[in-house]
């Protein structure tokens, strides 16, 4: 039951991500919240929310349903670039500077990470547990690591408890 709600809630913020991108064309307005660290922080967060789904589905032997949270992170990725705009890095904002000073490097990041992506989303379509768990294994050093390494300040760490 969990699964489904996880999944309902992926779908329901895709579909949201898609109609705000749909509803708005090419026209210079503003989308989403207006709050744009806001936005890109649920969009981050989607994202997470999709990979340990298809971790949780790996797990289960579910490899087709793999499929549907690599699409939802292949469209997101194609999202990533424009929820950094310059003069967007705020004391609320994980985001590193280097974002704008390697302006080409972050965009080619959050290509790639579409790219590993699609790749798993069709991996996992073929319902080939062995090629989809290749794919997986390597998926969050090669989409996300590529651009949190270089691109994200680093979570705290959590201090390591005395050994007694």
């Amino acid at each position: 039951m969990k699964r489904h709600a996880t999944t309902g809630i992926i779908m329901i913020s895709l579909i949201a991500v898609i109609a705000v991108g749909c509803a708005t064309g090419s026209r210079s307005e503003k989308i989403g919240s207006g709050d744009i660290v806001a936005d890109r922080q649920r969009l981050m967060k989607l994202n997470g929310a999709s990979w340990a789904d298809a971790q949780a589905k790996m797990k289960a032997g579910n490899i087709e349903g793999i499929a549907v949270n690599a699409e939802t992170m292949a469209l997101n990725s194609e999202h990533i670039p424009m929820l950094f705009p310059e003069g967007s890095l705020t004391d609320k904002s994980k985001a590193k500077p280097e974002i704008w000073q390697k302006r080409p490097e972050f965009d080619s990041a959050a290509k790639n990470m579409g790219q590993w992506a699609v790749k798993l989303r069709d991996t996992a379509r073929t319902k080939d547990a062995a090629a989809t768990e290749v794919v997986m294994k390597d998926f969050g050093r090669q989409a996300c690591g590529t651009c949190h390494t270089p691109f994200r300040v680093p979570p705290p760490q959590q201090p390591t408890p005395p050994r007694s």
